[in-house]
């Protein structure tokens, strides 16, 4: 009974808000219609970058505006041609789409159709036939429109869809940066400026995850909350279904098995199932059975005065609980150790576009790797990502956006308020993912400043009424942006009578502390006998004085594939293993203490912005951008695998993982 109290009370706790983000899924009520492919594509290169919206591209066809281009959809634009200036180019894109819609869903009055974009970077503005539909702040999570009514009053020509998408990012912009403009005509041209940004990956843009079209009935099941719990063999779905079009609907929720055998139902809206000899989520290598899902089917019937409607939509469901203590990480009561990756969504040609066949040779090196986490640095990853994390029990840390806040002036109320906003729509959308275990509401900010402190402690209260059920954290580093060299010191303004970052994590705020390090290459570079004393100050100085437990967030050394150097020389492999040996040696003691994980970055190399201190891209990754080991690699299987049979419960064939 004290279970159940305390599920309906986590669940009365979280904010709900208005409206729901359920990834969209066929059923015999659902229908889908994808756009991907080759959209029409032009880049307003006007001095202003604002020529489209003065002469409305919008109200008629792109190619009847000037020059256009084929673009596909989901990638980023920037890699696809030959022209160095939209690579590099800021400011407004736009796509246009003809589409032929099917009759009955144009016919059909009790059927809604949707317009759903699964993310573009970064401000979107959508019209449909001319009218404007919706528009959207941020890149990395989806938005959606209807517009049912604006192609039933054209029912003979094809729908023609435009989406403007602007890249540009300002003090207020998660991430942000800022523009600047070069007046100089000794040494620019007119009118020349660029974006500086405050983070290490590259500025990629455009639509980069399916756009598409799907259907609902007027009345639809909007949104469903699940918190999970078990005691002894029993396991506990409180679930809360939100309705949309009728104040008052018929509901039927059934909870299926892995093999369609129903195990627990409910007439309600809201309510507990029980689940008899239930099959709990676990991650991978930590159970003989991980990822186990269930399927929790929501039948709705309604009627009015002029029809009746009927939707169905099926969730899938793990069923697990994740706990914090002062010095371990809990997944269903069992210690969990993170031992992941940090990743990108970054590849050759597509740039950040999803790419199946990318994501799923990554899971094959994850697993080949032993890798059992990895954290979605440094914003929400596609949600087709998480649910292959549900799946194959691979455990996330879920991170927004809020990468490289390093001026003062982005922790103002208007970047606050932003903030707050992603918050909200990565909660909707991920809260039902058994992988996600915690969020992370920013990675390394500028968080000594003064305005800092109340900022994130109000970013993360919120996080935490939204989901009440998984900790929070906050990425802190170790090696100061100031000595790496970005971003220009004169535009960071320090408050000296604020402490460091160090003060969000004193309780009550974060639950996790996570330190990014770099010992031996921004800090003493070259320098390996550093390391151990470097590393074990770090945590014991963080868990002396906050007495949480320490995630090793990220750490590495960059590798150029194929440079060798013995003994160890910067960017050679060598040196990239010994550091990750190094880093080992005190990962080994302290895990046995408060460390409960390490991710290495990076997964792969990846591509930056053009500097001094980068050879087209970041090369810390283990892998290089076109996925094949580097030596680093071969150090980290050995590792992971031997963690693995340490603290797991692993089923035969993956006692031996070099013959995978």
């Amino acid at each position: 009974m004290l279970r159940l109290l305390w599920l309906f009370a986590v669940l009365d706790a979280v904010l709900l808000l208005d409206t729901g983000m359920l990834f969209p899924r066929e059923s015999s009520s659902r229908e889908l219609k994808e756009l991907s492919g080759l959209w029409v594509f032009r880049a307003d290169k006007s001095p202003n970058r604002n020529q489209g919206f003065e002469r409305a591209w919008y109200k008629s066809r792109l190619g009847e505006t000037g020059p256009v281009i084929d673009m596909p959809v989901p990638a980023s634009y920037n890699d696809i041609t030959q022209d160095s200036t939209l690579r590099d180019f800021i400011g407004w894109v736009w796509y246009e789409r003809e589409v032929v819609v099917p009759a009955r869903w144009i016919t059909d009055e009790g059927t809604r159709v949707v317009l759903r974009v699964g993310s573009a970077h970064y401000y979107s503005v959508v019209w449909v036939n001319g009218e404007k539909v919706t528009e959207h702040a941020g890149g990395h999570l989806p938005f959606e429109a209807e517009i049912g009514s604006l192609i039933q009053k054209d029912r003979i020509h094809p729908c023609r869809i435009t989406i403007a998408v602007n890249n540009t990012l300002t003090l207020e912009t998660l991430p942000p940066g800022t523009i600047q403009h070069m007046n100089d005509p000794i040494k620019y041209p007119d009118g020349y400026f660029v974006q500086n940004t405050y983070f290490d990956f590259f500025n990629y843009a455009g639509i980069h995850r399916p756009v598409l079209l799907y259907t609902t009935p007027k009345v639809y099941v909007d949104d469903i909350t699940v918190v999970t719990d078990f005691l002894d063999n029993t396991g506990f779905v409180r679930y809360q279904v939100s309705v949309k079009g009728a104040a008052t609907a018929t509901l039927k929720v059934t909870l299926m098995d892995k093999d369609g055998h129903c195990v627990a139902s409910s007439n309600e809206a809201s309510g507990v199932l029980k689940v008899v000899d239930v099959k709990l989520w676990w991650p991978y290598l930590m159970h003989e059975n991980p990822g186990y899902l269930y399927s929790m089917e929501v039948h709705l019937m309604a009627a009015d005065e002029r029809s009746t409607y009927e939707d169905v939509y099926a969730l899938p469901v793990g069923i697990r609980t994740v706990k914090v203590t002062n010095t371990q990480f809990l997944i269903n009561n069992k210690p969990f150790y993170f031992h992941g990756v940090n990743k990108h969504e970054d590849s050759d040609i597509r740039g950040k576009g999803l790419d199946w066949p990318l994501i799923v040779k990554d899971f094959n090196l994850m697993k080949w790797l032993g890798a059992n986490s990895f954290r979605t640095s440094h914003y929400p990853y596609a949600e087709e990502i998480l649910q292959m994390c549900d799946r194959h029990g691979i455990v996330v840390i879920d991170e927004c956006p809020g990468v490289g806040i390093k001026d003062i002036r982005s922790f103002g109320n208007a970047s606050l308020a932003h903030h707050l906003d992603v918050m909200d729509e990565l909660v909707r959308r991920d809260k039902n993912h058994p992988s996600v275990v915690m969020w992370s509401v920013a990675n390394e900010p500028a968080a000594e400043m003064q305005p800092a402190a109340l900022y994130f402690k109000t970013l993360i209260t919120h996080t935490k009424a939204l989901d009440p059920t998984r900790p929070v954290t906050f990425i802190t580093d170790s090696n100061y942006a100031r000595d790496k060299g970005w971003p220009p010191v004169k535009q960071i303004v320090p408050d000296k009578q604020c402490g460091s970052s160090s003060q969000i994590v004193q309780a009550p705020y974060v639950d996790v502390v996570c330190v990014n390090s770099y010992f031996s290459w921004y800090h003493d570079p070259g320098h390996l006998e550093v390391i151990p004393i470097q590393l074990n100050a770090q945590f014991e100085n963080w868990y002396g004085k906050y007495q949480k437990p320490i995630i090793q967030s990220e750490y590495g050394a960059d590798a150029v594939p194929g440079l060798h150097s013995d003994p160890p020389m910067m960017f050679t492999e060598e040196y990239q293993n010994a550091v990750l040996r190094s880093y080992h040696d005190i990962f080994d003691q302290k895990r046995k203490q408060y460390v409960i994980g390490e991710l290495i970055w990076n997964f792969a190399d990846f591509m930056t912005a053009q500097g001094i201190t980068r050879v087209v891209g970041n090369k810390k990754g283990i892998f290089t951008r076109q996925r094949q080991p580097k030596a680093g690699a071969f150090i980290l299987k050995e590792r992971y695998w031997r963690l693995a049979n340490e603290t797991g419960k692993l089923p035969p064939w993956t006692k031996y993982p070099c013959s995978l």
